[in-house]
């Protein structure tokens, strides 16, 4: 176990490393909604790489990692700014912002309109 967590722990570590290129990128803002003014943390969008990926990895606000992990709890018309993030320059964006859409719209009728623009 103690193996794990040491793996765990460089990866974390490698992950702070690209703190500074992810919040330039990002200019301080939820890579997803935008937000800016609440806490950050780096999101690696999965299937994760061995090494962390600076074009594969997002700059979250806590609410949007907080869906990421727990989709089931996704719902409401707060998250209609996916349908413009599936628009983004930044694939790592896109993938994110459509796998959110396809969760949203089991509940939500406006996000079956909005991810029928594929990107």
């Amino acid at each position: 176990m103690a193996k794990g967590y040491e793996v765990h722990q460089a990866r974390m570590l490698a992950l702070q490393g690209l703190g500074k290129d992810l919040t330039r990128r990002a200019k301080s803002r939820c890579e997803l909604t935008g937000a800016a003014g609440v806490p950050l943390r780096a999101y690696e969008v999965p299937p994760v790489g061995e090494e962390p990926d600076l074009e594969r990895t997002l700059l979250l606000s806590a609410e949007c990692w907080e869906m990421l992990e727990h989709p089931e709890r996704l719902a409401g018309r707060n998250w209609q700014c996916l349908a413009e993030a599936v628009w983004s320059e930044m694939p790592a964006v896109q993938v994110v912002a459509w796998r959110m859409l396809q969760e949203l719209a089991k509940r939500e009728d406006w996000a079956g309109g909005a991810k029928s623009a594929k990107p």
